[in-house]
């Protein structure tokens, strides 16, 4: 059965910089894109970052130049690199796998950007 699991979320300063990884079983990981979402309290979930299995990668602009999405096929992994974090960085980040037969969801890993 198909499982996504987040983790390296936590409290991070200003400034400070986080690593979040998603770890999928299953198998719908090698041949489809990954990607990172966010939903701040009160707001939409959106788009953070997009890698395919090719390795292009798609960047929201709030994120562009800070974030840095990856992945290693090898470990069915994909990571967040998360630099120069800003409060408005604060939210609940999703990884997301997208298939032709639909989109399987972990269940978030809480990311706080506070002094």
């Amino acid at each position: 059965q198909e499982q996504l699991v987040e983790f390296g979320g936590g409290l991070v300063q200003p400034g400070g910089s986080l690593r979040l990884s998603c770890v999928v079983s299953g198998n719908i990981f090698r041949s489809n894109t990954m990607g990172w979402h966010r939903q701040a309290p009160g707001k939409e979930r959106e788009l953070v970052a997009t890698i395919s299995s090719s390795g292009l990668t798609n960047y929201a602009d709030s994120v562009k130049g800070r974030f840095m999405i990856s992945r290693d096929n090898a470990k069915n992994t994909v990571s967040l690199q998360m630099n120069s974090l800003k409060p408005e960085d604060t939210a609940l980040y999703y990884c997301k796998v997208t298939t032709p037969y639909g989109n399987y969801w972990g269940k978030g890993t809480l990311v706080t950007v506070s002094s």
